[in-house]
């Protein structure tokens, strides 16, 4: 039995739909990180002060590793919270 077209098109709008959801930031570049953009790093950390994976992110690998030393470097400097 083939399933119905009209159903298939629902299911992958709804998991394309599903998809963006969970990707949180926009593409940023390397350059662009910066531990003082506080606003950009609430994006990427979750309620209780965790880093989103790079699944979540959809950041490259290089990109996710700056985050996290910027984020780092944001709680020493007190700008973000260790734990909420």
């Amino acid at each position: 039995m083939k399933p119905k077209p009209a159903a298939t098109k629902k299911k992958k709008a709804r998991r394309a739909a599903a998809e963006a959801a969970r990707l949180r930031t926009p593409k940023v570049n390397p350059e662009d990180i910066d531990y003082k953009d506080v606003a950009m790093l609430q994006r990427v950390v979750s309620a209780q002060g965790k880093l989103f994976s790079r699944k979540r992110t959809g950041l490259p690998a290089e990109c996710q590793r700056k985050i996290a030393l910027a984020l780092k470097r944001a709680r020493y400097m007190a700008l973000m919270p260790y734990v909420s």
